[in-house]
């Protein structure tokens, strides 16, 4: 196969002898006596040779000039005389003011070319023109000095003007341009030509381009004024302070006659009246005609030679350097939508494209009470600005900036050494411009202060213009003062940190009083600051969540503009909030997890022996007869019931995981949470994107969450529990069915009650039995299952006394605890004959409890108090009986799940958004958010049920 490959070669690597062929794309010689042509696409002949025949590129036929008419006419096809010498090109030269003529008026070859003076005199006033082929009138300001074209001494001849002797014309000026960012500061051949003329030329005659060339220098030269030297814009001040007897334009005084507007002035404090004394004249909203929604920027374009270009509309990205579509680059002017664009452009493409430097005036139209257009001038911030050596636009303190009025894009001029057709030594780049658009606070019409565009310059030293690059970026922001907003967070934040902590106490209180201890030690202060670090966790998200809803509904959903968005910056107090609540809700969850998993629990079992069987005592040889045994399969079936719903949870977390994420990525509901003023949940590939709101973002994803939970639990507590399956009721009905009762501690001194005594005495049974048993009960022809008779409650929040609680801990050491020859043995048989003995004496002190047996250890059953419900705590100490208070609630679900979900909700809630606020992507929020509720599950999952085994002394082999 053959290849298409041919070498790359361009018109500079061809050399002196050798042009570039443009059929070929590759260089080619030149013949005898040829060169490469200025163009470098054909050959010319070298000097002293004339061309005989030539068609272009190789086809030129030079022959050598006699000696006596050695030199070449300018169209290179004759040879002739040149008496006055030759140019390094081989033809004719002549003195200044003299043209070269080398054809009679009627085309006839001359043997040997004239040069012929141009009449400088009176009348006349001519002069050479630059390419020295005729003669021209002179410039005016050498008649007006000198009254001929000549400049003689001790007049001033500079940049191609005449000048009178220096009375009272300017300081001259220094032509040098400071590039601080590089430490350079190089003398322009642009400021070397034309500062002094275009200073002295605006002072004399008020020549208005002079003027505006004299400020385009000093905008180069970044506005920045010195008092040791007298550059552009020493020239222009001094010019400018000696003119105000000329007056102002439309009454502006930093605007004088004949000059440009280049300061606002240097007054501190200037800058915040120029910026928030006075009121945009019109209104804006985000839902109305093109005119009420568009920001109308016009820009009065000038070159660098001072001339008027034309009004230009920002519209079609003139201040935008980076490429896109007409539609995105438009949307940077529809007000309320933040635009943020950057790239890299290549320093080749800058110095092709900005050859000539374009210097912008920027105004913002609206119409006047009368119809009229009016203008309203747009202040600069330029952050590059030096005032006697000092960057005085630093900072956000507006009373020391001082505000201008021109800029520019990209200066390739004044970086220009010696020549200005040469390469510039340095470039200079606006590389950040941000346009800020601030609201006025209370309006309710849109009524925006003074827009402000601020420019950074970057300056680039020109080495490998094809390797180099810039960054820039343009950036349209929108902010408002939201120190009122703040200062509202922040009461909310004290009143709201003050309650969770008058909360904590009262929980801590509640905490102490179920652990049977009054001391205040240090585990009291440690769990005080857990109980503070979860209420002061939903103080945090009850801020967050509600200021996310309220920017979410008020900016999105607003015609007339009323409030705007924070900026990133101001977006961090939020962020930290965020992060301060996932954190706080975090440990919540771990001391949430660690107390369930810490409970104690016994299933009392109410089954007594059918009848008696014989059995063989082991050992003796005696067969005796003994109760019949009871069957251990009930307790095992519910105590592996108990471990499957330990982590059931009133809501399913995968469905509520996929149709967040349904609603954000599929809907579209993510678009709300763009930094633009549309509430559509679609948007066009075409039309420009937004950059996120950290707010908005956190604001749509919470409350997606939150609904969608709420529909979640609706819709399982009316529907689902109510007809498919109620896990948490359907267990208690287990119990009772299984005749097994479920005794747990939460605290040392309280837990919960699950009555779960069968009415009908025995549940070791038969299928006919069971179903006659569950027949009765339906036809309410036995007694009801109520601890107490003719009563239903089953489930009991119970506080226990202190003595109950150390004959509970008694018992249980005998497990836990080996002692005496089973420690020292330590087999396997006296271990499970120890946890048999320790079972059978559980079972039997905690049944006899339960049926009032121990005098000294008795309880009472009542009804909480409406306060105690409320509060979480209970008033009266069991000191002497313990207390059953009688729960419909199901409250054992708390030491589950189930009792937790809102815990468990905000805890998922705050890790999604912490993820996505990290990485913006609800995706990977999603998914992380999946997995670590798989984690935790599984976590609960292996440690409760090794608690589980530990302390209902059932072998955890049977918890399948």
């Amino acid at each position: 196969a053959r290849g298409f490959s041919v070498p790359l070669q361009r018109p500079a690597d061809c050399g002196a002898d050798r042009y570039f062929d443009s059929s070929r794309l590759a260089c080619a010689p030149c013949g005898a006596h040829q060169r490469q042509s200025a163009g470098g696409n054909s050959c010319v002949c070298e000097p002293g040779y004339r061309m005989v025949s030539g068609n272009g590129g190789f086809s030129v036929t030079c022959e050598k000039c006699p000696e006596n008419m050695s030199g070449v006419t300018q169209d290179g096809w004759n040879c002739i005389t040149c008496p006055k010498g030759l140019t390094s090109k081989g033809n004719c030269k002549c003195p200044i003011n003299e043209i070269l003529v080398e054809r009679s008026i009627d085309g006839i070859l001359l043997n040997e070319a004239l040069c012929i003076h141009c009449n400088g005199s009176e009348q006349s006033f001519s002069a050479s023109d630059a390419s020295g082929s005729r003669c021209v009138r002179c410039e005016n300001t050498f008649i007006q000095v000198s009254k001929s074209c000549d400049c003689n001494r001790p007049n001033i001849l500079t940049g191609g003007l005449c000048f009178l002797a220096p009375e009272g014309l300017p300081p001259k000026g220094a032509a040098t341009v400071r590039f601080t960012q590089l430490g350079i500061t190089l003398t322009s051949a642009w400021f070397l030509k034309n500062l002094q003329s275009s200073a002295f030329a605006c002072w004399l005659y008020s020549n208005l381009t002079a003027c505006q060339a004299l400020g385009n220098m000093c905008v180069m030269n970044m506005n920045s004024l010195s008092s040791s030297s007298t550059d552009a814009c020493g020239l222009f001040q001094y010019i400018f302070v000696s003119t105000a007897r000329v007056g102002v334009i439309h009454s502006i005084p930093y605007w004088r006659h004949n000059l440009p507007w280049l300061y606002y002035g240097d007054q501190p404090g200037l800058a915040s009246q120029v910026l928030e004394k006075n009121h945009f004249p019109t209104t804006f909203t985000f839902k109305g005609t093109d005119q009420d929604v568009k920001l109308k920027f016009i820009a009065a374009s000038f070159d660098a030679a001072g001339n008027f270009l034309k009004w230009q509309s920002l519209e079609g990205g003139i201040l935008q350097l980076c490429p896109d579509t007409q539609t995105k680059l438009n949307a940077a002017y529809v007000f309320g939508t933040t635009y943020q664009q950057s790239c890299k452009i290549p320093v080749s493409k800058i110095l092709t494209d900005f050859a000539n430097p374009v210097f912008y005036d920027l105004f913002l139209e609206y119409n006047g009470g009368n119809g009229q257009q009016h203008l309203w001038a747009v202040p600069v911030l330029n952050l590059n600005l030096q005032y006697n050596e000092k960057f005085v636009n630093q900072g956000s303190n507006m009373n020391n900036w001082l505000l201008t009025r021109r800029f520019f894009l990209v200066d390739t001029l004044s970086g220009k050494e010696n020549d200005l057709g040469k390469q510039p030594r340095v470039i200079r780049i606006a590389s950040k411009i941000t346009i800020s658009i601030h609201l006025v606070s209370h309006t309710q019409r849109g009524t925006i202060y003074p827009p402000l565009i601020t420019v950074a310059y970057t300056d680039v030293l020109i080495q490998n213009p094809e390797t180099q690059s810039v960054m820039v970026s343009f950036a349209v922001s929108y902010e408002m003062n939201q120190s009122e907003a703040q200062i509202q967070t922040d009461i909310a934040l004290g009143v709201l940190g003050g309650l969770a902590v008058l909360w904590s106490l009262l929980k801590t209180a509640g905490w102490k009083r179920r652990t049977g201890s009054s001391i205040i030690d240090l585990q009291t202060v440690f769990k005080f600051l857990l109980f503070y670090a979860g209420d002061l966790a939903n103080v945090f998200f009850v801020i967050t969540v509600g200021t996310g809803i309220y920017w979410l509904v008020f900016f999105k959903a607003q015609q007339f503009v009323s409030v705007l968005l924070p900026l990133p910056s101001q977006e961090e107090d939020f962020v930290t909030y965020v992060a301060c609540a996932f954190s706080l809700k975090a440990l919540q969850f771990l001391h949430l997890l660690v107390s369930q998993l810490t409970v104690d629990i016994f299933f009392i079992d109410w089954e007594r022996p059918k009848g008696k069987v014989l059995k063989a005592v082991e050992g003796e040889g005696v067969i005796k007869s003994a109760a019949a045994p009871v069957s251990i399969w009930r307790t095992y079936f519910i105590a592996n019931e108990w471990n499957e719903i330990q982590t059931v949870r009133k809501i399913n977390p995968l469905f509520q995981v996929l149709a967040v994420l349904f609603f954000l990525e599929v809907v579209g509901f993510s678009n709300l949470a763009l930094m633009d003023a549309s509430s559509s949940l679609t948007r066009s590939s075409e039309s420009y994107v937004a950059p996120w709101s950290r707010i908005l973002r956190f604001g749509v994803s919470a409350a997606l969450w939150i609904a969608i939970a709420i529909l979640q639990v609706i819709f399982f507590a009316v529907i689902y529990e109510r007809f498919v399956e109620d896990k948490i009721s359907q267990f208690v009905d287990l119990c009772c069915v299984s005749n097994i009762s479920v005794f747990l501690l939460s605290h040392n001194c309280f837990g919960h009650y699950i009555h779960g005594r069968s009415v009908h005495g025995h549940a070791d049974t038969n299928m006919e039995e069971m179903n006659m048993n569950l027949k009765r009960e339906a036809e309410n022809l036995c007694s009801q299952r109520g601890l107490l008779p003719n009563t239903d409650g089953q489930t009991f929040q119970i506080s226990i006394s202190r003595k109950m609680r150390l004959h509970y801990d008694w018992i249980h050491e005998t497990l836990t605890r080996k002692r005496g020859p089973a420690r020292l043995l330590d087999s396997s048989a006296n271990t499970f004959e120890q946890s048999t003995r320790a079972y059978n004496a559980m079972n039997k002190f905690l049944s006899s409890f339960i049926d009032h047996v121990h005098k000294e250890m008795d309880y009472i059953v009542k009804d909480k108090l409406l306060l105690e419900r409320i509060l979480g705590m209970e008033f009266m100490e069991p000191i002497e009986k313990s207390i059953f208070y009688n729960d419909e609630g199901h409250s054992f679900s708390d030491v589950l799940y189930y009792g937790n979900e809102t815990t468990l909700l905000i805890f998922d809630i705050l890790f999604f958004s912490v993820v996505d606020l990290a990485s913006q992507s609800f995706v990977l929020a999603a998914i992380l958010t999946y997995l670590q509720q798989e984690l935790f599950r599984f976590i609960r999952n292996t440690l409760g049920q090794k608690n589980l085994a530990s302390k209902t002394l059932v072998d955890q082999r049977f918890l399948i």
